[in-house]
């Protein structure tokens, strides 16, 4: 957590999907990225500086192009974005995802050329994932989609991964099928603490000047030291009340090494035990007012943190 890379916790992680749209591990907040589940994909690392592509031969195994794979045939739906769909088969379901909603898709995806360059299909394995990680034509439009229906996208640079992009990934229009298997609403945001503009005079206080007050008692012994490696939930707001990370909101808790989070949290946590929750209110001179990274939140962040487990 010394140095931001987009979530708020592990030190130099940010996995990225096939469809990660440029800039994905700047969101979400400052601080180190907690571990993300991704789909298996054949572009799972991050962009490098952009060099000419090398364009695979075509595979005897690849799904064959659709027909009108150059341009969107006159038909298809268009929104103000420049995305143009077409819905293949209808679906079965009521709902259509949000933004920040977990989604289950197949989807094969292929250049205008008729090349194809990834496919769950073909892997046999859908892909999950949450909706707002990935490039703005898929963010924009899976929310047209119902569970059980199969649309065809016709996807603009800007809303991709832009032109010439290079490192492997492709560019230009791109050409999905896309079939939403289901979909999991995101968790409600956690509730803006009551106190998150100051710490009640009730608060406890270190040495430090980190503040804390535990929200619910914990039923562990052992707290963790400095070096260990812990389990955790929590989201983290400015003292303005604006959330800028939470593990709740993902769904998925977080695993770092304590001595690898910002100041605050590696004193913090360690006055922990198994199962308690604690609020902190952390200065920042412990939190991100050193980090030369754009975006991070400055000064006092309060933290609401329930420690999981101890590794």
């Amino acid at each position: 957590m010394t140095k931001a890379t987009g979530g708020v916790l592990v030190q130099g992680t940010c996995l990225l999907l096939l469809l990660l749209g440029p800039g994905a591990c700047d969101r979400g907040g400052a601080g180190k990225a907690p571990p993300k589940e991704t789909a298996p994909s054949a572009a799972t690392t991050p962009t490098p500086t952009p060099t000419p592509a090398m364009t695979p031969p075509p595979n005897p195994s690849d799904i064959p192009a659709p027909p009108d794979v150059k341009a969107a045939p006159a038909d298809a739906e268009k929104t103000a974005s420049g995305l143009a769909s077409k819905v293949l088969k209808p679906g079965t379901g009521k709902d259509k995802p949000a933004a920040a909603d977990n989604v289950e898709v197949h989807y094969t995806g292929w250049t205008t050329d008729g090349k194809m360059f990834d496919s769950s299909v073909k892997r046999g394995t859908p892909a999950r994932f949450p909706l707002g990680n990935v490039i703005k034509g898929w963010t924009e439009g899976l929310q047209l989609m119902v569970v059980g229906e199969k649309r065809r996208f016709w996807i603009p640079a800007n809303l991709a991964y832009g032109e010439n992009t290079g490192g492997g990934r492709p560019s230009g229009m791109l050409v999905f099928d896309v079939e939403l298997l289901g979909f999991t609403p995101a968790p409600k945001p956690p509730e803006v603490p009551s106190d998150v503009a100051a710490a009640p005079k009730s608060a406890k206080k270190t040495k430090t000047g980190i503040a804390y007050h535990v929200l619910k008692k914990g039923t562990g012994k052992d707290h963790p030291k400095a070096d260990s490696m812990v389990e955790v939930h929590y989201s983290g707001w400015t003292t303005d009340g604006k959330m800028f990370d939470s593990s709740v909101m993902r769904g998925q808790p977080a695993t770092f090494p304590l001595n690898g989070v910002i100041p605050g949290w590696t004193e913090g946590v360690q006055l922990m035990v198994v199962g308690e929750k604690t609020r902190f209110w952390i200065p920042g001179e412990l939190a991100y007012d050193s980090s030369p990274r754009p975006g991070a939140p400055k000064g006092t962040l309060v933290f609401d943190i329930e420690l999981l487990s101890i590794k």
